[in-house]
């Protein structure tokens, strides 16, 4: 089902709850992306993923939400890789940011023992925690 009306409009009701908390840009490319995927491929799943992928090259996600990058580009080893790549994804984190980055979001989200951790605890970290705040945020 498309995500955007005959004008190009975002139906933002339509869009995963993660994107509807999101600012305008996200919720654009996804819906853009996974409209076109769509149609191009006539396949659901496959079309998700390939909105996903657009989504993570130019937002990350924080918490319940996704916010711009600083930079464009993939945010980890299976957004690189493209439709033939089964590698683990980080889960809208940007594995790619710098540790400086990642250790700065993870004190926005007071996550304990940071400091401690290296890139790799980072994004895992990170990206459990914004798997509980989507949770949450679903359940309000």
């Amino acid at each position: 089902m498309p995500k955007t009306d005959k004008n190009g409009n975002v139906k933002v009701d339509e869009l995963p709850s993660t994107l509807q908390r999101s600012d305008k840009k996200a919720q654009e490319t996804f819906a853009k992306a996974l409209d076109s995927a769509e149609e191009q491929y006539g396949d659901e799943e496959r079309a998700h993923r390939v909105a996903y992928d657009a989504l993570k090259h130019t937002h990350e996600k924080v918490g319940d939400h996704w916010e711009p990058k600083d930079e464009s580009g993939p945010s980890d080893e299976q957004a690189e890789g493209g439709k033939n790549t089964s590698r683990d994804t980080a889960g809208g984190v940007d594995a790619n940011a710098s540790k400086e980055h990642l250790y700065d979001l993870a004190q926005e989200m007071d996550i304990p023992d940071r400091s401690n951790m290296d890139k790799d605890e980072l994004v895992e970290a990170l990206q459990r925690a914004n798997e509980r705040e989507t949770r949450e945020a679903r359940e309000d």
